[in-house]
């Protein structure tokens, strides 16, 4: 089995997870934040949905000049759903075209000119992609319980919701 192949089966199962946190979003509540700081729960949610294409189309180049564009407000929660499953569909085609040597290889990121990090792509796709996703969906879980919305089981039984029940 190749590294991506291991690597999508992950993305997958982990996907579908994700799914059942966005399937939760409170359409009347998409502009709420906890905090004046915080991003509201629609941008968190439709960061969500297009970190997985935004990330994979980074990853296949070699260098990636991070330009500082923030997320839209989405005014749906059909248009984060939608957003979610085209991405899972663009970073899947992206990431299946990569072979072992070009996962292997090194990626760099860089603002301005200025190189900001060079990793392997191995890791941009975990820590990044992968883990990067894990921790918003997490933060969105949190928003999901401040809104008095069922959190659902996530790698166990949540408040709401037993798997093993």
């Amino acid at each position: 089995m190749s590294i991506i192949d291991s690597m999508l089966m992950e993305f997958d199962q982990e996907s579908k997870t994700t799914q059942k946190l966005l399937d939760r979003l409170p359409e009347d509540k998409l502009s709420w934040k906890p905090h004046a700081k915080s991003q509201s729960l629609g941008v968190l949610a439709m960061h969500i949905a297009n970190a997985p294409a935004q990330i994979a189309a980074a990853a296949a180049q070699d260098t990636f000049e991070f330009t500082g564009g923030g997320t839209p407000e989405p005014t749906t929660r059909k248009e984060i759903l939608d957003a979610f499953t085209q991405n899972l569909a663009k970073a899947r085609d992206t990431l299946k075209t990569m072979d072992d040597a070009r996962i292997m290889a090194s990626w760099s990121a860089t603002s301005k000119g200025k190189t900001l990090m060079t990793i392997p792509r191995v890791a941009l796709i975990r820590g990044i992609l992968l883990n990067h996703v894990y921790h918003h969906r997490g933060q969105l879980s949190v928003y999901l319980r401040l809104l008095d919305v069922p959190v659902p089981s996530i790698y166990g039984p949540s408040a709401d919701e037993n798997p093993f029940a």
